[in-house]
C-alpha cells in the first residue's frame, strides 16, 4: 500500500525483467513531481493508476517526471503520460528515451566493435537485436531540461542532484539536506548490487567507459552524505549506507580475485571468462553477463591485477603473478 512519508508516496509497479518489481515516487514540492516512470506494459500502467487512486491522485495531476536514469524499467510509462508534462535528467538520456534515426547505427557499431575486441563469435546481427529488444519497455519522450552535478532540481527546493554513474551513464541520486532522504535510483539498494553495465560514451568516439570504476566511486561518493534513509528503484529502504557500501566494495573486489584466479595459468578473452561465470545464461542475458565480466577485468587492471594484449583485434587478459610478471 502506498503512503506519504517524508513527502514522498512510493510506488511499486510489475516489470518484464528478472529484477522483477520496479520503484516509483510520488514528491511533493511547488510541481507534484514523478520519480521515474516504470516499465511501457499495460500491467505497469494499470498498476501505477491504482496507486495514484489510492492517494488521490490522476497522471493528470502529475507535473513533472525526473528521471534517475534511462533504463527502460525507469522510463517506459513516460509514453502512457500526458505530452505536455516536463522530462528532467541526465543528458545521456536523451538519445535513449528520444532515439532518433541515427540510434540504431550508433549503438550497433559501437557495440558490434566492442564485441568483436572482446572475442564474441556468432550471429553478431542477432545479439545486437537482442541487446537492443529491452528497449520496446521504453519510451519515445525528449527531456525538458537537463540536471547536473550540484545542480537543483525545477520545482523541488531542497534537493540537490548527484552523479552516480556506473549502474548507468545518465544515472543521478538526489539528496535532500534538510531531511537527509536519498531518493538512489539502482544506485543503492537494499539487497543485490547493481549491474555495471557497459554503455557507449556520452560523445561517441570517446574511449568507452569502465563503469565499475565509476559506481566504486559513487558509492564511496555517498559515504560523504550524513543520509537517514534510501528510496532505492527495486526493493526496500536502507537505513545504514555505510555498511552497505563496505560490504558492496568487498564483495566485488571478491568477485574480481575470483576471475584473476580463471587467468593465473593461461591468458583469455573476455567471452571465454564470462561463459566460465555464466554458463547458464550468456547466451540469453549477454548484455549484463559480458558487462559483468568486462566490469571485474577492468577492476583488476585498475589495481595492477592483470594485464591485457591485443591480437589481431580481440584482447587476452592474463594475471599479474607477484614480482610484476603476467602468466
Amino acid at each position: 500500500m502506498s503512503f506519504w512519508q517524508d513527502g514522498i508516496a512510493k510506488l511499486t509497479v510489475p516489470t518484464p525483467f528478472a529484477v522483477g518489481d520496479v520503484n516509483m515516487y510520488i514528491v511533493k514540492g511547488e510541481k507534484l513531481t514523478l520519480i521515474d516512470a516504470g516499465p511501457k506494459t499495460e500491467e505497469a500502467w494499470d498498476g501505477f493508476k491504482l496507486q495514484l487512486s489510492i492517494l488521490g491522485l490522476t497522471p493528470d495531476d502529475i507535473e513533472q517526471v525526473v528521471l534517475t536514469h534511462h533504463h527502460p524499467d525507469h522510463v517506459g510509462l513516460l509514453d502512457f503520460l500526458p505530452d505536455d508534462i516536463d522530462v528532467y535528467g541526465h543528458p545521456y538520456c536523451e538519445q535513449w528515451i528520444n532515439r532518433d534515426e541515427h540510434f540504431n547505427s550508433m549503438h550497433d557499431e559501437f557495440y558490434g566493435g566492442l564485441f568483436r575486441k572482446f572475442g564474441i563469435m556468432g550471429d553478431m546481427e542477432k545479439m545486437l537485436k537482442v541487446m537492443k529488444s529491452p528497449l520496446k519497455y521504453s519510451c519515445h519522450r525528449p527531456l525538458a531540461g537537463v540536471l547536473k552535478e550540484g545542480g537543483a532540481i525545477p520545482g523541488m527546493a531542497g534537493w540537490t542532484v548527484y552523479e552516480t554513474p556506473g549502474h548507468a551513464q545518465s544515472h543521478l541520486s538526489f539528496y535532500h539536506e534538510g531531511t537527509g532522504v536519498l531518493i538512489a535510483g539502482d544506485h543503492i539498494l537494499a539487497t543485490i548490487s547493481s549491474n555495471p553495465l557497459i554503455e557507449p560514451p556520452y560523445t561517441p568516439g570517446d574511449e568507452r567507459p569502465r563503469p565499475q570504476l565509476q559506481y566504486n566511486e559513487s558509492l564511496k561518493k555517498m559515504l560523504k552524505l550524513p543520509i537517514s534513509k534510501v528510496y532505492t528503484g527495486h526493493g526496500t529502504e536502507v537505513a545504514k549506507v555505510g555498511p552497505l557500501v563496505e560490504r558492496r566494495l568487498k564483495k566485488q573486489h571478491d568477485r574480481a580475485m575470483q576471475v584473476k584466479g580463471m587467468i593465473a595459468e593461461e591468458s583469455k578473452t573476455v567471452f571465454e571468462i564470462c561463459k566460465e561465470l555464466f554458463p547458464a545464461v550468456y547466451e540469453r542475458e549477454l548484455g549484463l553477463t559480458i558487462s559483468e565480466t568486462a566490469a571485474q577485468l577492468d577492476y583488476l587492471l585498475s589495481i595492477g591485477e592483470a594485464a591485457v594484449s591485443e591480437v589481431e583485434g580481440v584482447q587476452y587478459f592474463s594475471a599479474i603473478k607477484p614480482g610484476g610478471i603476467s602468466s
